[in-house]
């Protein structure tokens, strides 16, 4: 039996890397189902995170300037929670409508998930 040639062989490397890819591809995605459902809740799950760190950061770089007086105000302490407190801000302001990143990056999502779906259900 003669060996196999190095193209072949390479191709058949090729033809095995791209099947772990896909499969790595649909085993996230199972695990994002598992976690949120739907494709569609973890596509829109997924928007609503990406605006509330973009907001996060809007909102610390909106505070950044303002000083506390009184007793109580200022330490290492308040800035932890003011933080925290940011991030919390921000998610409730996605989950509740946003400033529209989410709606966007929802639509986009959707589309790659369209494109990319044929390719994977030819398997």
């Amino acid at each position: 039996m003669d060996a196999p040639s190095s193209s072949a062989l390479t191709s058949l490397t090729s033809l095995v890397d791209i099947n772990q890819s896909q499969a790595k591809a649909v085993l996230a995605e199972k695990s994002l189902t598992k976690r949120y459902g739907d494709s569609q809740n973890a596509a829109r799950q997924a928007a609503e995170d990406l605006e509330a760190v973009f907001l996060t950061s809007l909102l610390e770089s909106m505070f950044a300037g303002i000083e506390t007086d009184g007793p109580f105000g200022g330490g290492h302490g308040e800035s932890v929670y003011r933080s925290m407190l940011n991030e919390q801000y921000a998610k409730a302001i996605s989950h509740s409508g946003g400033i529209g990143i989410a709606d966007n990056v929802y639509r986009e999502i959707l589309k790659l998930q369209e494109a990319q779906s044929p390719s994977l259900e030819n398997e």
